[in-house]
């Protein structure tokens, strides 16, 4: 069981770590861009502690 938590967390640590390359790469203006982010790396965090069993 433990294996399957760490699992989940690196994949979900891969793919906000992808979504912010790609927002980096997207043609749009700085603050946007910041606002965007900050979304990404909210959701990628509300994810992680849901497999921690926080939530």
């Amino acid at each position: 069981m433990g294996t399957s938590v760490l699992i989940s967390i690196l994949i979900t640590f891969l793919v906000v770590v992808l979504v912010l390359w790609l927002v980096q790469r997207l043609p749009i203006e700085g603050g946007l861009r910041q606002i965007i982010q900050i979304v990404v790396i909210v959701i990628g965090v509300i994810a992680l502690l849901r497999y921690l069993a926080v939530f």
